[in-house]
């Protein structure tokens, strides 16, 4: 078998491992070509799951981080909208003041209640869990606007919802995570957001029955997660967050794939510990995943005037096993919404295809008279670093425009209303419209939260009637 392997003589990694348990059971083992190709699907399939974890860790495990939140089960209101200092989560709405909560499921569920909410203030609960499947929302139009109880149930419960429960929503995976979005109305709105958050609760189950507790869940000595320890042993990553995360129907080919590379259940990865081949092939895999990845966020929507228009977010019945888009989306924006709840074109060039880049131009986008964003709830349009895809640093601290500023934005004489994309300050007549960009490339988001669902609308994604308008380079 070593013939298989080149230069595999004698080395006692996990592929091996892997290949003489093959033996014994007579199951194909593989090539290192095999290998590789395991590795560029794993990563794929993977690369959500392991972005989840390194969240997960920074938010809910390591109190010495600078994005830590709370410990699990605990939710973590934040009086205010999210910064250039927060850098957990690539592409961060800046819109809503967040709560969050880290749920852990594997002793029993979870209990969640939101207050009244006034219709004039959207509202959503996303439910996402380790495999980044958005399985539920609670809110403004998910739930509607009145008070209740919500039970979030882990991959192996079987019981019975108590009577006053209004839903349960089945989490995939043992971790789950309560997103919490809160419109701000304006900048003095804030203490009327923080009112709202002091309605949302979080308790067990058991807790909210007033009953004795199950028997706590085992500890975990969780493995530390840094941005460069995830690149250099990604599938180390992986191999601890499927312990996590039973698998699917849909994920059987996939798992048995990565077992037989000694990643799953009941095995131990470690990259440092493969033959100089088998850890070349693996790594070639990985930068042939990562390639595709970015591709398919390159070509997987429609292009409409330079924006990439598609969905890419949902549950599993909505990814089907289609792990690229899975991924795609996890890499352009972990935890965006489903497309009904929100709807997120996005773009880096021109129609042409041009970079754009706000070192060499200034570039402006302008929406005529009547043809906003068509939404129930409000849109916003959001610029990010090209690169790095966080928000920016910039002297008026502001990260997007949205449709609550309309009444301080300036319009044209033909109600036309038109955003300026620089790095430098405009005129003082172009100032209200100004959108703050780097002194480089940029990466631009429009949100439409809550978008119609009837002409004028964007749904379904890529074939709506409305069509966000183009950005042109400014003369």
């Amino acid at each position: 078998m070593c013939l298989i392997f080149a230069g595999c003589g004698g080395k006692n990694d996990a592929i091996n491992q892997a290949e003489k348990q093959d033996v014994i059971n007579g199951a194909p083992v593989p090539s290192i070509e095999q290998t590789k190709q395991i590795a560029q699907e794993g990563f794929i399939y993977g690369l959500p799951l392991v972005m989840n974890y390194a969240v997960m860790y920074q938010f809910n495990v390591d109190k010495t981080s600078s994005q830590y939140k709370a410990p699990f089960n605990v939710i973590s209101n934040e009086a205010r909208v999210f910064t250039y200092k927060d850098t957990a989560v690539i592409t961060p709405n800046s819109d809503t003041p967040y709560s969050l909560l880290q749920m852990d499921l594997r002793a029993e569920p979870f209990v969640l209640s939101v207050p009244a909410v006034p219709r004039s203030r959207y509202y959503a609960v996303q439910l996402t869990d380790g495999d980044t499947f958005n399985f539920g929302y609670i809110g403004t139009r998910a739930t509607g606007t009145e008070a209740g109880d919500y039970l979030v149930v882990g991959p192996d419960w079987t019981g019975a919802a108590p009577p006053k429960i209004k839903k349960v929503f089945h989490s995939s995976t043992q971790f789950a995570m309560a997103i919490f979005r809160t419109q701000l109305l304006s900048p003095t709105d804030m203490p009327n957001v923080v009112n709202v958050q002091k309605g949302y609760k979080g308790q067990p189950l058991s807790n909210y029955l007033k009953q004795p507790a199950p028997a706590a869940a085992p500890s975990i000595d969780f493995m530390a997660a840094t941005d460069e320890s995830v690149k250099q042993n990604f599938f180390d990553y992986l191999d601890f967050a499927m312990k996590f995360a039973p698998a699917g129907p849909d994920e059987t080919a996939i798992r048995a794939k990565l077992a037989s590379i000694g990643i799953g259940p009941g095995k131990k990865f470690e990259m440092k510990d493969l033959s100089a081949e088998h850890k070349a092939a693996v790594l070639l895999g990985m930068k042939a995943g990562s390639d595709a990845v970015d591709k398919f966020i390159a070509s997987g929507s429609k292009d409409i005037n330079g924006w990439q228009v598609g969905s890419w977010f949902g549950d599993r019945a909505f990814y089907n096993g289609d792990w690229l888009r899975r991924a795609g989306g996890a890499r352009a924006g972990i935890y965006g919404n489903t497309a009904i709840e929100a709807c997120y074109p996005a773009t880096r060039v021109l129609p042409n295809g041009e970079a754009i880049d706000t070192s060499k131009h200034n570039y402006t986008i302008t929406f005529p008279a009547g043809q906003l964003p068509p939404v129930n709830a409000f849109w916003s349009v959001t610029m990010y670093d090209g690169k790095s895809q966080l928000l920016i640093e910039n002297p008026i601290n502001r990260y997007l425009i949205n449709s609550p500023m309309l009444p301080s934005l300036k319009k044209g004489p033909d109600g036309s209303l038109t955003l300026y994309i620089q790095k430098d300050a405009p005129s003082a007549d172009k100032k209200s419209n100004w959108l703050p960009a780097p002194n480089d490339a940029v990466y631009l988001v429009m949100r439409l939260y809550w978008p119609k669902e009837t002409p004028p609308s964007i749904l379904p994604m890529g074939e709506g009637t409305w069509q966000p308008p183009a950005i042109v380079q400014a003369q």
